[in-house]
């Protein structure tokens, strides 16, 4: 009698840990449900810190492509959002951008020195945006549409021959939507990023039309892992006569890790494999993202 009963209870004991293996297994991580397109729940916050490198030494301008000196931009950015609607359908936020720049053949980490060297460096906090997140179409939770209006911190775009930021101020959509596979193994996430320049004398996108579209491929090998890979197109429609137009072809890969529940991790690498009227450079980008 007492043989069957240790049977039984080891049997017990095994379905539990196979049923709390599978329950474990089969609820996403952050990385897989909170993506781009899903919104946040009414008192819930999510911040991402998010640094972007960008090195140069080829450019093509007026259909001449060959090699310049580096010239290498960085850009930091914090976004803060929370859940403000029980329906969980409008979120708000604040976006800020801190950058600095070097160029004429300066190292590419000389971009962490600060220094403001004349005619070489210069850095400093560039825009700040109040942002709103919300979802258009209630039978279709994963299409959000995020817009902001960033208000410039720049006086001078270019000084001594550096450019910093866009004096001018930018009204910004992004639209996003995923699609998750039925094996869950497999996302396809994409944006469209919309930037309108409005009216500046003076700045170099004045009254101008950026498109950045963009697809990324995801692969979960683990719910807390997973690897991408991306395409994105840059476009710059000037509506003046005479004004500044670009495109360029860019593409990359990149991963990122669930660390805890509350916090994941992001690199990504990009390059700008053709254009117009543009650096051919490459991107080097690291992310925190805390969501709670």
């Amino acid at each position: 009698m007492m043989k069957k009963i240790r049977l039984l209870v080891i049997a017990m004991l095994l379905s539990f840990i196979g049923f709390a293996q599978y329950d474990e297994d089969s609820q996403k991580s952050v990385i897989q449900e909170f993506t781009p397109s899903i919104l946040l729940i009414k008192g819930q916050w999510d911040i991402k810190w998010f640094n972007n490198l960008y090195t140069e030494t080829r450019a093509t301008f007026d259909g001449n492509e060959g090699d310049v000196p580096r010239n290498t931009f960085f850009t930091s950015t914090v976004d803060i959002f929370t859940g403000v609607s029980d329906s969980r359908r409008v979120n708000v936020g604040l976006l800020l951008e801190f950058r600095s720049n070097v160029i004429g053949g300066r190292d590419a980490f000389d971009v962490f020195s600060f220094d403001g060297e004349a005619g070489s460096a210069r850095s400093g906090f560039t825009s700040l945006a109040p942002a709103i997140k919300f979802n258009p179409i209630k039978s279709v939770g994963n299409f959000t549409i995020q817009s902001a209006l960033h208000i410039p911190l720049v006086d001078q775009e270019s000084e001594q021959g550096v450019f910093l930021d866009q004096n001018g101020f930018i009204f910004q959509n992004r639209f996003f939507y995923d699609y998750s596979f039925a094996d869950g193994k497999w996302q396809l996430f994409t944006e469209l990023n919309t930037e309108y320049n409005l009216p500046k004398e003076g700045s170099f996108a004045t009254n101008s039309l950026r498109l950045l579209p963009g697809a990324f491929v995801s692969y979960f090998p683990s719910s807390k892992f997973t690897i991408l890979g991306l395409v994105q197109h840059l476009q710059l429609i000037s509506f003046n006569t005479d004004g500044f137009e670009q495109d360029a072809t860019i593409l990359g890969g990149g991963a990122k890790y669930q660390l805890t529940d509350e916090f994941n991790l992001e690199f990504l690498y990009s390059n700008f494999v053709r254009g117009n009227d543009t650096g051919l450079g490459q991107t080097f980008n690291i992310g925190l993202r805390a969501l709670f």
